[in-house]
């Protein structure tokens, strides 16, 4: 009989059970490894995206809010839009009702841009424009394109008209015939006044952002008909300000001179009425003594010591008046808004998977604005930006 070895012979059961008890544990301990690695790449992809859309709203706002105030650099009336009306406005305006806030309004996740680019088309109006149904017609001024009767102005371009009262009007033009132009006005309602020959008119370009919290977006609107979002998944917006703490002063205090101030619009001279202040007044600056020896000072007041710096403006500050170009004006507002200097910016994104987002929200320093269903320790945060944009055109000293 032959005997067999103990080479040939198989596993015994109590072998068969040991190995599968070796295997089990080591295949569980890969996948308890693999799970979080499993986690990690869901989330990463959530990180960097977030990250992309934060610099692309960084990059949008930023230049913007540096060309704001931009003015004319030829003819009349040229320089700083600073020096005539508040570029930068803490509210939404617009043709479309739904987007235009009203004057004199404060928001917090809204803002309104103005600035003109490079463009030959700026000059001054040659004759009166009671009402947006005249029609528009220019002076040709050195710097029009000499093949041009309208100064470059063409259909579809959005201008700007304003003059020295603080008085601003935008509009779009809708037809162009030889040299006049018909025009839509992008504001609501009729020009805010009539603007008499030797106005400025400009190409201009109007940016509005503003946080629609519904949908979770940062829309840009261009102030006439185009509304677009810029980022997505946005949980939080707003807009801070800060300005100079000293108020306008004029330059020569006896108004006998070139009426130069520090900053904002120029007042009329002792004897001359401008718009619906009295005679040497305006919206930043009033008369101060009595005949015969009055001079012009600021109407507005000092909110810090002279060189501690720029100061926050609270939104009361910028909402109480007085009032430009005046207080019955249809595109009023805030006078304190030629202080600004400076605009800071928070921005705030979330992951749109809310499966990556925890329970733990609600409060600014919750990791989540808004609560997900995630668990566990792979979860994506909220980010959050805050960063200054300092315009150089609301910088420039008189």
């Amino acid at each position: 009989m032959t005997k067999t070895s103990r080479s040939d012979a198989g596993f015994s059961l109590i072998e068969v059970l040991v190995a599968t008890a070796i295997m089990i544990t080591i295949t569980g301990a890969i996948f308890t490894l693999l799970n979080p690695a499993g986690g990690m790449f869901k989330a990463q992809p959530e990180v960097v995206d977030i990250q992309q859309r934060l610099r692309i709203g960084v990059d949008s706002l930023t230049r913007d809010l540096m060309m704001a105030g931009a003015g004319a650099y030829s003819g009349g009336q040229s320089g700083s839009l600073g020096g005539f009306f508040a570029p930068i406005q803490p509210n939404r305006q617009g043709s479309l009702a739904q987007y235009d806030d009203g004057p004199g309004t404060y928001k917090t996740d809204a803002i309104t841009i103005f600035y003109v680019p490079s463009t030959s088309s700026q000059t001054s109006i040659a004759q009166p424009m009671p009402n947006v149904s005249a029609e528009l017609k220019v002076e040709k001024e050195p710097g029009c394109p000499d093949s041009s009767n309208l100064c470059g102005f063409t259909e579809g371009m959005q201008v700007l008209i304003y003059d020295d009262t603080g008085a601003y009007d935008t509009m779009t033009i809708t037809q162009v015939q030889d040299a006049a132009a018909h025009l839509q006005h992008n504001q609501q309602g009729d020009l805010s006044k009539s603007y008499g020959t030797g106005s400025k008119v400009v190409q201009f370009q109007d940016h509005v952002y503003f946080l629609d919290a519904a949908k979770r977006q940062l829309m840009h609107y261009d102030g006439y008909q185009t509304v677009t979002p810029v980022l997505d998944e946005v949980v939080g917006l707003s807009f801070e300000y800060y300005g100079e703490p000293s108020p306008p002063a004029m330059l020569d205090g006896t108004g006998l001179k070139n009426q130069d101030v520090t900053y904002g619009p120029k007042p009329p001279s002792l004897a001359v009425v401008k718009g619906n202040w009295p005679v040497g007044e305006n919206c930043t600056i009033q008369k101060v003594g009595a005949a015969p020896n009055q001079t012009q000072g600021p109407r507005l007041a000092t909110l810090g010591p002279v060189g501690s710096g720029l100061v926050k403006l609270t939104q009361a500050q910028l909402t109480d008046g007085p009032w430009c170009p005046d207080d019955m004006n249809s595109n009023r507002f805030d006078a304190d808004l030629f202080r600004i200097r400076k605009i800071r910016v928070t921005l705030r994104l979330q992951t749109g998977d809310p499966t990556l987002r925890g329970s733990l929200a609600g409060g600014v320093d919750a990791l989540w604005t808004q609560p997900g269903t995630g668990t566990g320790e792979r979860l994506v945060t909220d980010q959050q930006v805050r960063f200054d944009v300092t315009p150089r055109n609301m910088n420039l000293g008189r």
